[in-house]
């Protein structure tokens, strides 16, 4: 399924993969499409099956050669286990958390001096004149070198897997709807994957300054409205990881 979820002629920002997977039970990916004035970003294209369908969509939207920038929330194949192929066919620069940079050549990459490490603090990338993409901080947030990407144009918070849910759940379509009928899609994956409370509170410091008017996770429904106040407050108190242990 593809959605568009911004659009102001000069800016979308797309929706390209929805639990497209079928290899993936439960917690399928979701992968996103951002494109202003002919420029564009691809974020956590997923693994090489999705490769084929993905690719179609995304010339929809723009040409290959149009894609500036590849960025990765974190290190699992399900965020880039296709990097390959899209690496040699875009030649874009690669983002991701300056913990991962090692491990991308054992996905076969053609080149490397198109991957960009993010330091911890984030970063801001310039793509032209009128796109800049911030990179959040996430760290530890279930990987330490998790990151997030922040659209200032669309006001979408890309949040790798906080906020990943399971699917199907409580009569959701895309966007969470009832936030009480859906805790038991979220509560286990988070009490289990995010590694503590102190990490949540420091990543909801790193955010609270941030228009936000969507959140998009990496997994299941995106969060919107009243949806994304009590996403964070639920977040503010949940016990977590070494928390639990």
């Amino acid at each position: 399924m593809e959605t568009v979820l911004y659009d102001d002629k000069e800016h979308k920002f797309i929706l390209i993969g929805f639990a497209d997977s079928k290899d993936e039970t439960s917690i399928p990916s979701n992968q996103y499409l951002i494109t202003n004035n002919g420029v564009s970003a691809l974020i956590d294209p997923g693994g090489f099956g999705l490769f084929p369908v993905l690719v179609s969509r995304v010339l929809k939207y723009t040409s290959i050669e149009n894609i500036k920038a590849i960025i990765l929330s974190h290190q699992d194949p399900d965020v880039s286990g296709g990097l390959n192929i899209w690496e040699e066919i875009t030649k874009a620069n690669i983002y991701i958390s300056k913990l991962w940079t090692r491990f991308i050549p054992h996905y076969e990459m053609k080149a490397g001096a198109n991957i960009i490490p993010v330091e911890d603090d984030g970063s801001v990338i310039k793509l032209s004149d009128t796109f800049n993409l911030q990179i959040i901080p996430a760290h530890f947030l279930h990987s330490p070198g998790h990151i997030n990407v922040y659209d200032p144009v669309s006001r979408v918070l890309c949040t790798g897997d906080i906020g990943a849910s399971i699917l199907p759940c409580s009569q959701n379509h895309l966007f969470v709807e009832d936030f009480d009928a859906f805790l038991p899609c979220i509560g286990g994956f988070h009490q289990r994957y995010m590694s503590s409370n102190k990490a949540l509170r420091q990543w909801i410091k790193e955010i609270e300054p941030l228009d936000i008017q969507m959140l998009a996770p990496q997994h299941g429904y995106l969060y919107k409205g009243a949806a994304i106040e009590r996403f964070i407050k639920w977040l503010y108190e949940l016990k977590c990881g070494v928390d639990l242990l």
